[in-house]
């Protein structure tokens, strides 16, 4: 399978830390606190509290994204490219698992 990258930025090696070290960790943090965030909005007892919470979410979202543009630029990120077939096989699998899900009504 092919990868897609852009040329990968050197960072020392060793037992510092070094800048994909930091990218690494605050992607990994970004991403679960948007998993709780949404979380917490499904539990919002009221609007007003929905909203804080969507704000915040959205605020996490869009910085997640730039650190892990800022990632993939430095070729510390690597995607996989794939084919149309296996697009396919994908839609296939979770459109039958979507159709499993639904309840036929009761006679």
């Amino acid at each position: 399978m092919s990868k897609i990258t852009n040329p990968k930025v050197e960072v020392p090696t060793g037992m510092g830390l070094n800048d994909k070290d930091y990218c690494n960790c605050l992607l990994s943090t970004l991403k679960e606190m948007s998993k709780n965030y949404s979380l917490a909005m499904t539990e919002a007892s009221n609007e007003w509290l929905y909203q804080i919470y969507r704000d915040v979410f959205l605020d996490f979202s869009d910085l997640q994204r730039k650190v892990y543009d800022l990632m993939f630029q430095n070729g510390w990120y690597e995607l996989e490219a794939v084919t149309q077939t296996k697009l396919d096989e994908k839609y296939k699998m979770f459109n039958q698992e979507y159709q499993d899900l639904e309840v036929e009504p009761s006679e």
